[in-house]
């Protein structure tokens, strides 16, 4: 038995997008209930050299609508200028849309399609199958599980069940 392309990476990040929503809904209800300013939560970092909370949502967001590729179709561009929870929200929102656009037709047999990424100078050429199993799902699922982290080494009250949703 197979599974189809579409099926391994739209409803997957779909579905994680929302938890990540959840996710980030307790972080500034925590901030507000205890009078934290919410800048702190979106500017912290579990290490000086990583990113911050806003940055890997960011990331997060843009390797889910990055599945454009696959559809073979223009990839949405962001502004990358939220500074607050609401826009990092609308953010996640606006990416699961687009998600929602993308037909099941358009990504399956999107296996050996040609996807070339100028990667930090480099050109990367790899196909379909490989990019979303070895480049696409791997840096979605990192920079969620960061931003996870994030807000739980900062004391926000999540656990596995947020993270893998109900």
């Amino acid at each position: 038995m197979t599974i189809s392309m579409y099926a391994a990476s739209v409803p997957v990040l779909r579905r994680m997008l929302v938890n990540l929503a959840g996710i980030l809904k307790k972080a500034a209800d925590h901030a507000e209930a205890r009078k934290i300013d919410p800048g702190v939560l979106l500017n912290a970092r579990l290490f000086p050299d990583m990113f911050p909370l806003l940055k890997q949502v960011q990331i997060v967001t843009d390797n889910a609508k990055g599945l454009a590729r696959l559809a073979g179709i223009e990839i949405p561009k962001y502004e990358d200028n939220e500074t607050s929870f609401a826009e990092l929200q609308a953010r996640i929102t606006k990416t699961i849309a687009f998600l929602d656009t993308l037909k099941q037709d358009q990504v399956d047999g999107s296996e050996a399609r040609d996807i070339i990424l100028q990667v930090r100078g480099k050109t990367l050429e790899l196909k379909g199958q490989d990019f979303l199993l070895n480049r696409q799902l791997p840096n979605f699922y990192f920079h969620l599980v960061t931003a996870y982290n994030i807000l739980r080494h900062n004391g926000i009250e999540v656990g596995k069940t947020d993270y893998l949703g109900g």
